[in-house]
């Protein structure tokens, strides 16, 4: 019979868990805890959203057409005011020029009456003694006295028929006076969003050089320019508007070193001989109305709702036009842009 197997020591005997003592953890590596905090304070620094794409060449060009379509409209109406007020400027210049004679005539007409009147006046008395006592009957003295009251009328409608004229003219003068100081004063208001108007153009240059450097967004002369030569006046025009391009964008230019969109048009039929107004809405109202089928090189092509672009066909389904700032002329494809209408000058 084997011998019982000695007792174990109770240094080695397992002892209870005690209820009231939580079990020690693993411990964790030096290296994980530093791992760890470097990466909690990654995502504090730069947070759990990815870096944005830097925008492509079409949405800059998006934001681009759309900031312009926003201030073209302001650049046309300045146009349109400056031209409007230097026309009413030159009526009331005619006018003046009228009525400053017409005032001299009144200075002298009522000088020699009232020469007539401080002479009646002071020797009124003496004077109709003096008749009496010269005059041979008293109906001698009432012959006088009639001749120096028709000379008093005479004066007296002679005076008055140029106050009736005068004032006639002041009449005239009067609405375009009230005009030119409206106007002045739009000017004046369009003159000081001037800076704000160059600060919006500036943004929108430094848009284009982050699309574009400081090249193009496409080749100028796309096609040829004009497509066909029409002659006469219309073929003068587009020659010329052909000539322009390359040429800078400048609001409220009319040429010859730089143009916007109605400054380029109205330059371009000036050498056709006609004149057109600085406004492409206006443009549109002196040309004739033609269709689609019946443009020609030369004819001018309006766009938007509010007719604030215009450009100038030259065939082939491309226009020649003063686009906007920080672009030079070019041409584009005609149905590159909401068309409105066609007009023909002259």
């Amino acid at each position: 019979m084997a011998p019982p197997a000695p007792p174990r020591s109770p240094s080695l005997r397992s002892a209870p868990a005690d209820a009231g003592t939580a079990k020690p953890r693993p411990r964790r590596s030096i290296l994980a805890i530093a791992l760890t905090a470097l990466a909690s304070a990654a995502v504090l620094f730069t947070g759990t959203t990815p870096a944005l794409a830097e925008p492509t060449v079409a949405e800059i060009e998006a934001q681009i057409d759309t900031a312009w379509r926003k201030l073209e409209p302001v650049v046309e109406k300045h146009n349109a005011t400056r031209t409007d007020l230097a026309a009413k400027k030159k009526q009331a210049a005619t006018l003046q020029k009228k009525i400053a004679p017409l005032q001299s005539q009144i200075d002298a007409a009522m000088n020699r009456v009232s020469d007539f009147a401080v002479q009646a006046y002071k020797g009124d008395k003496a004077s109709a003694l003096n008749a009496m006592l010269t005059s041979k009957s008293p109906a001698a003295l009432v012959g006088q006295l009639s001749v120096l009251d028709q000379f008093a009328r005479q004066q007296q409608r002679e005076v008055q028929a140029v106050v009736d004229l005068k004032d006639k003219y002041a009449s005239q003068k009067a609405p375009l006076d009230r005009l030119v100081t409206q106007l002045t004063k739009t000017e004046a208001e369009l003159a000081a969003k001037k800076e704000e108007i160059d600060a919006e153009v500036d943004k929108l240059q430094k848009l284009r050089i982050q699309a574009y450097g400081n090249g193009s967004a496409g080749p100028l002369r796309p096609a040829p320019c004009p497509d066909t030569y029409p002659g006469g006046p219309s073929g003068q025009a587009v020659k010329f508007a052909c000539a322009q391009i390359g040429k800078p964008y400048k609001w409220g230019a009319e040429g010859p070193g730089s143009y916007d969109c109605s400054g380029l048009t109205l330059a371009a039929w000036a050498k056709g001989g006609v004149s057109l107004a600085h406004n492409a809405r206006a443009q549109r109202g002196q040309t004739k109305s033609i269709s689609r089928s019946q443009l020609r090189p030369g004819d001018l092509v309006f766009y938007y709702a509010d007719l604030s672009h215009v450009g100038m066909y030259v065939g082939g389904g491309w226009i020649v036009h003063a686009s906007r700032a920080g672009e030079p002329v070019k041409m584009k494809r005609m149905d590159d842009g909401q068309i409105h209408s066609f007009g023909r000058p002259g």
